[in-house]
């Protein structure tokens, strides 16, 4: 959510796909963007849109859109590749979890690593959110 004064939405819908999305720091965009400093970003609520059908990545409460294109790096959340992204903080690719021996213990690592507070989820991952809901679920 932006960390300004104002009350922002938690979930507003996309205005390309209709779907619903949740709120993301202004300060994620920032990071995630190419060239930050000749993006303008209005103080208001921002969104991340996760569809991989849906070109858009960030919108915003003006519906301003910022797509894949927009970003320095690949959306793993919008991507059906096997070799996308899963953790950001600590380089863990889709295709790194093939077996369920493995992807316990990638699990198991990021758990632990969250705890002891070494991640930055919400500047490397452009949800902003931590990736261990996108662990495949075996």
């Amino acid at each position: 959510m932006n960390t300004d004064s104002k009350t922002t939405p938690h979930k507003v819908t996309c205005p390309v796909n209709g779907q619903t999305y949740n709120s993301v720091d202004i300060k994620t965009i920032r990071h995630q963007v190419k060239n930050p400093w000749q993006i303008e970003l209005p103080d208001q609520g921002y969104y991340f849109c996760d569809d991989p059908g849906c070109d858009v990545v960030y919108f915003g409460d003006d519906r301003r859109t910022l797509i894949r294109s927009d970003l320095r790096i690949e959306v793993g959340q919008k991507s059906r590749d096997k070799d996308k992204s899963i953790c950001y903080c600590f380089d863990v690719q889709l295709s790194d979890l093939e077996s369920d021996n493995v992807l316990q213990k990638a699990r198991s690592f990021v758990t632990e690593q969250t705890r002891n507070g070494a991640c930055d989820c919400v500047i490397r991952n452009p949800s902003g959110k931590c990736c261990l809901r996108d662990f495949p679920k075996k």
